[in-house]
């Protein structure tokens, strides 16, 4: 990975010059600049393909003074710049390439600006057609049907869904293919929502808070957290039947 450029935490990150650094270190070094980040932050990012410590026979991440010094300035960028987290791989991934990539310009919410007109806090979301949802997932009008009133599904606006949709809809098909009928799903329809409602309850503070900085960071805490989420529950169905999921 190129060296990018420094900043606060990036001061910091020369004592690691002559040696590898836990993600605990980095987490100190980090917030000199970035009082807010988090290991669980810290391990989202590298999820994300930002960064990539290296690894001890162990399991144990390492970290270079390079990575501290990629680590600050993702953050930086998107504390400064708003950008999101695609954003900053591209422009990472140009600068590896060399490539002089200016930063792109975004505009800061103005001082009068409503947390929740911000573009910043919540980016638009994809959109798909009933028609094309039904082509997509491969079922007829009445199977769609079926899921929506068992609300596995439902519309945004007039026949119009998220892309996530999609996803949903293939994933009932394949329990369906076991035997499994909507009716049988309304649990976990039921779990997915309070998880959800979990992480809105955690994420409200910062798409309410009146500084723009920390309400940028609302959609990757949110990103982070349902991830977390995920993972938990899938250990959890793991563990109760006794199997190791992939």
């Amino acid at each position: 990975m190129q060296q990018t450029p420094s900043g606060g935490a990036g001061d910091g990150a020369a004592a690691a010059d002559t040696g590898l650094l836990s993600i605990g270190a980095v987490l100190n070094v980090l917030r000199e600049e970035f009082p807010e980040v988090t290991i669980s932050k810290i391990r989202f990012l590298e999820s994300e393909g930002l960064v990539e410590p290296r690894r001890t026979p162990s399991g144990y991440r390492k970290f270079s003074a390079e990575d501290v010094e990629r680590l600050g300035h993702v953050l930086r960028m998107q504390r400064d710049h708003y950008l999101p987290l695609k954003v900053i791989r591209e422009h990472l991934a140009a600068m590896e390439r060399g490539e002089a990539v200016p930063l792109p310009a975004l505009s800061r919410p103005g001082d009068g600006e409503d947390p929740a007109e911000c573009v910043q806090d919540r980016p638009t979301t994809a959109r798909i057609g009933r028609s094309q949802l039904l082509a997509a997932a491969g079922v007829d009008e009445q199977r769609l049907a079926e899921w929506e009133s068992y609300g596995l599904l439902s519309p945004v606006g007039e026949d119009v869904y998220d892309a996530e949709a999609v996803t949903v809809a293939g994933l009932l098909t394949e329990l369906g293919r076991y035997g499994i009928e909507p009716r049988h799903l309304r649990a976990m329809k039921a779990a997915a929502e309070r998880e959800a409602g979990l992480v809105e309850q955690v994420v409200a503070p910062l798409r309410r808070h009146r500084n723009p900085q920390t309400r940028a960071h609302a959609e990757d805490r949110t990103k982070e957290l349902a991830g977390l989420t995920t993972k938990l529950h899938a250990a959890l169905v793991g563990s109760v039947l006794g199997v190791r999921l992939p």
